[in-house]
């Protein structure tokens, strides 16, 4: 795995480029998260599961990684929301954070390093703002909020690859909205004058006057603090290029006079039976209602992961339940070689099982490394289920070769995230393993009682025998 580079497709070049981290060894990433004002939908996790694998890929090449996933609970949507409630904003988005974390535990997503609060660095943006002022990149507009001018920064547009004349057309014009189309190119907010009729009592005072950051701000804000003012790598959904990581890039750059990332990456969209998902069309679905059909988070997880992330994914229910065999096919081959590991029944030496699993290997690895090709690293891993069921069949697959096998998936799946019964049978002490043989034996012979028997002592040590459709195993007891 050392010896790979891996490449990922830049936003910005249009290319795939190789990974080069400022610091070697360690890859900083920002990845921008939800705004919690509902609970999260497919759509989202869709971008999310994408940069839990970019993460976890990372992490299986040997980086160290140091991720950044924010919180937006401030914005129109949150202030809007906790205003129609009449309570705090705080009260309004504690209730989807705590959902938000619940979800991404179901995905088995793992937890990054930082998730700031946007309203925890306030002060961090209004310095910022007081900066930008300061340098001649921002103004004073006539509602009293402070807007960035676009056309003062050269590279505007350079990620979303918009022509410089159409951005010159709309850039005496002002947009205070934290979101808006291509149709709307302005000079956009940085700091919003307060509004009592629209905010209510939600406000920080700032030296241009109450109010608060605009969206795109907040971001940058929070990944110069935590991760320095250039970073390796800046992902989202392709929703989020413009505006949003297009603004940041000007107010950022604008700020530092450096780069402000290095490599940027989003994932494109998730349909719905081919449509654009949305409550009024009836097909909008949250991770908590697929929960609720009876399926479960990895295998939501595996449906999310499967198709590579710069191609649109359409979301299917025949697709999920196709997911669903997918995974059983690969947990039912684990179990087969968990039996092949612990039975002395089998191959007395080594055959062509090991040759095919270093092939699997070699191709799921070149595949993780050419910009996240995880369709040809699947396809790498059922080529060898297909042959390692086969030999199984034959009974030609060694003992040793089983448990490399497993030690291989063991791997894998700290980058898939979606496989069952990894757990470490080496671990179980050596008598124990020759009594499940013993077991074995006994039921063969119907020796009912011996096999009872067996089973008591097993117990007793703290262990239980889980019988599946393809042979015994041992599992520590909780």
């Amino acid at each position: 795995m050392d010896s790979l580079k891996i490449q990922l497709f830049n936003t910005e070049t249009r290319k795939k480029e190789l990974l080069q981290p400022i610091h070697e060894g360690r890859v900083r990433m920002y990845t921008c998260g939800p705004t919690v004002y509902n609970f999260a939908h497919i759509g989202n996790f869709r971008a999310y599961i994408f940069e839990d694998l970019l993460r976890r890929t990372l992490k299986y090449f040997g980086y160290k990684v140091d991720q950044v996933m924010n919180l937006t609970d401030v914005d129109d949507k949150t202030i809007r929301g906790a205003n129609a409630q009449g309570i705090t904003l705080d009260e309004y988005t504690s209730t989807y954070i705590k959902a938000f974390f619940e979800d991404l535990a179901t995905l088995n997503i793992e937890k990054v390093e930082h998730n700031p609060a946007a309203t925890a660095y306030i002060p961090s943006m209004i310095a910022m703002i007081q900066k930008l002022m300061d340098k001649g990149m921002a103004y004073r507009g006539h509602d009293e909020s402070i807007y960035f001018p676009i056309k003062q920064f050269p590279r505007y547009g350079c990620l979303s690859h918009l022509k410089l004349d159409e951005l010159q057309v709309g850039a005496s014009q002002r947009v205070s909205a934290d979101e808006y189309d291509k149709e709307n190119i302005a000079d956009f907010v940085l700091w919003k004058h307060y509004d009592p009729e629209r905010d209510g009592t939600i406000f920080w005072e700032s030296p241009f006057g109450p109010g608060r950051p605009g969206w795109h701000i907040e971001c940058s804000a929070m990944a110069m603090e935590l991760l320095g003012e250039t970073i390796d790598i800046h992902c989202g959904g392709v929703d989020n290029m413009f505006p949003h990581h297009e603004n940041e890039i000007a107010q950022s750059e604008s700020f530092s006079g450096h780069r402000f990332v290095n490599l940027w990456l989003h994932c494109e969209h998730l349909l719905v039976e081919n449509k654009k998902m949305s409550k009024s069309a009836g097909n909008f679905y949250t991770l908590r209602d697929l929960l609720a059909k009876g399926f479960s988070g990895k295998e939501v997880r595996y449906m999310l992961l499967q198709t590579h992330y710069k191609t649109q994914l359409n979301f299917t229910f025949p697709g999920l339940e196709g997911t669903r065999s997918s995974i059983h096919r690969l947990n039912a081959f684990i179990r087969r070689l968990q039996e092949v590991a612990q039975s002395p029944d089998h191959a007395k030496s080594k055959g062509a099982f090991s040759e095919w699993l270093e092939l699997m290997q070699s191709k799921f690895d070149e595949s993780l490394a050419d910009d996240l090709n995880i369709s040809a690293a699947l396809g790498a891993i059922f080529d060898f289920v297909r042959e390692g069921n086969t030999a199984c069949d034959a009974g030609s697959v060694h003992p040793d070769e089983a448990k490399e096998g497993l030690e291989a998936f063991r791997k894998i799946n700290t980058v898939l995230g979606a496989l069952e019964g990894l757990e470490e049978q080496s671990t179980v002490p050596p008598e124990l393993l020759k009594l499940l043989d013993e077991r074995k034996a006994a039921r063969a012979n119907k020796e009912w009682a011996r096999a009872d028997q067996i089973r008591d002592q097993i117990t007793s040590q703290g262990y239980v025998i889980e019988d599946t459709p393809l042979g015994a195993r041992l599992v520590k007891k909780d």
